[in-house]
């Protein structure tokens, strides 16, 4: 199975450009701990809640003036659309990442893969424990 397959099309996405009060507000309106970050279709990285937390509002940051790319992660790991599944589950599992970006060859951003989308689109029970086993892992 390719990854085009089972992952989720038409992300939300937010501007590197965008406060971090706004990624915030986005983030709590569609009900997700995560936003691609993009610029036209080219993702730049991706920012969490855990940034927005860790990154910016611990070190005193105002939310209403800090943009997101001072805080995204950009070392950004993904896939392309026409990898297999296996591919995506090996990435998430060596990099311990929940939320996979998937872009086509042109590097813009199609989707994202979860673990949840693994889980539910594969009846692969081994490579569904695996991956969860492995993200969840702490170091």
């Amino acid at each position: 199975m390719l990854i085009k397959e089972l992952m989720t099309r038409d992300v939300d996405v937010i501007d590197p450009n965008a406060t971090l009060q706004e990624a915030a507000r986005q983030m709590k309106a569609i009900d997700v701990g995560s936003l691609p970050v993009c610029d036209g279709n080219k993702i730049q990285g991706i920012i969490t809640d855990r940034d927005i937390a860790i990154r910016a509002v611990a070190d005193g940051d105002d939310p209403t003036r800090t943009r997101v790319k001072d805080v995204m992660t950009a070392n950004l790991h993904y896939c392309f659309e026409d990898q297999p599944v296996q591919e995506a589950a090996g990435t998430m599992q060596r990099y311990q990442i929940r939320r996979l970006p998937i872009v086509n060859r042109n590097h813009e951003l199609v989707g994202i893969v979860t673990l949840g989308d693994i889980a539910l689109y594969t009846d692969n029970q081994k490579l569904t424990g695996a991956t969860l086993g492995m993200v969840s892992e702490q170091n």
